[in-house]
């Protein structure tokens, strides 16, 4: 390792995009200290196996993983006092917007209160660069298509993109006053490797390996614009690496898929279909997802990699080894 490596904190670290940015971290020389409170919002089996496959890409000088909570104010302080971080990766979040609907308490003690925490750490050591990750479910039901920044975002249909964009919010107020460089970055639809058991990628497979109904909200008429979580790392990574002042960028692929269409592709890996049934669209829910990633491309070079097929077959793979063959 490097002695100019720098050091990072990445908040959620045993979560899905968190355990890939480590590793992309790692990879790079980086050192990288790891905060994760290990919930229940999913089986705390498979974070902890994340972890293992952190811990293959880490020697033991350069990732240290910390078990804690982001509304631990005393331990941030601590942490950040140790570390001198360079820049921190905030990924942690209660996520889910349906799931925000029965218990918005929660995701605003989360989402938002940890934030402020982080934020006021952050001001109070050094300004390392902060990185927050959004979500496209902040500009609501838009009428601007394809989704673009200078959109109002001021009419998020549940609780959970409300605490994201309230914190992005937050994140200018301190950019304002204490001068953290703050970069706001709306990930739209991430799928693949190490996803969560709540995703719909996820749930596809587990559909057809389980024999288990699941709901096919509005018959999958929706679009949504599918990016694969290697491209959203890169996105991560190279805003950790800028100074960019206040900044709300989109990452999506930027080429909207049917929902329809995404399902048949991973039932055509798979060689049978998954059992569904039809439900109506919810109201937290919108039609279409569709990333403009002009911003992107112009202030951190981000250009997608992988293609929908390339990336459901990336997906297919990794689940298939690693959860059970859908097919067996």
């Amino acid at each position: 390792m490097s002695s100019s490596a720098r050091t990072f904190l990445v908040t959620g670290a045993a979560g899905f995009i968190g355990s890939h940015t480590v590793i992309r971290l790692l990879e790079r020389g980086d050192r990288v200290v790891g905060l994760d409170n290990i919930n229940d919002y999913y089986d705390p089996a498979r974070k902890r196996a994340n972890l293992v496959e952190v811990a293959r890409a880490a020697g033991q000088a350069q990732f240290t993983f910390v078990e804690g909570d982001i509304r631990n104010r005393a331990l941030l302080g601590t942490l950040f006092e140790q570390h001198h971080f360079s820049g921190v990766a905030h990924l942690a979040a209660m996520a889910g917007v349906r799931s925000s609907v029965d218990d918005p308490w929660l995701y605003y003690d989360c989402n938002l209160t940890g934030t402020l925490n982080l934020l006021d750490a952050t001001h109070r050591f050094g300004n390392p660069v902060f990185v927050f990750a959004s979500t496209s479910s902040a500009y609501g039901n838009t009428k601007v298509v394809p989704f673009v920044e200078t959109d109002t975002a001021d009419r998020p249909l549940a609780p959970y993109p409300a605490s994201k964009r309230a914190a992005e919010l937050l994140g200018h107020s301190y950019h304002h006053i204490q001068g953290v460089d703050f970069t706001a970055l709306r990930f739209f639809t991430v799928y693949g490797p190490r996803s969560r058991p709540d995703m719909m990628a996820y749930k596809i497979l587990e559909a057809i390996r389980t024999g288990k109904t699941m709901p096919l909200f509005n018959g999958g008429n929706m679009h949504r614009d599918w990016t694969f979580v290697d491209d959203i790392v890169f996105g991560i990574v190279s805003a950790l690496d800028k100074r960019l002042g206040y900044e709300v960028i989109n990452l999506g692929c930027g080429t909207p898929v049917l929902v329809a269409d995404f399902v048949k592709s991973l039932e055509s890996l798979a060689g049978k279909p998954a059992p569904m049934h039809t439900e109506p669209m919810m109201k937290a829910d919108v039609e279409l997802t569709f990333a403009n990633i002009d911003k992107a491309k112009a202030l951190l070079g981000y250009q997608p990699q992988v293609p929908v097929a390339e990336g459901a077959r990336r997906f297919y793979e990794w689940y298939k080894r690693v959860v059970g063959d859908p097919n067996g």
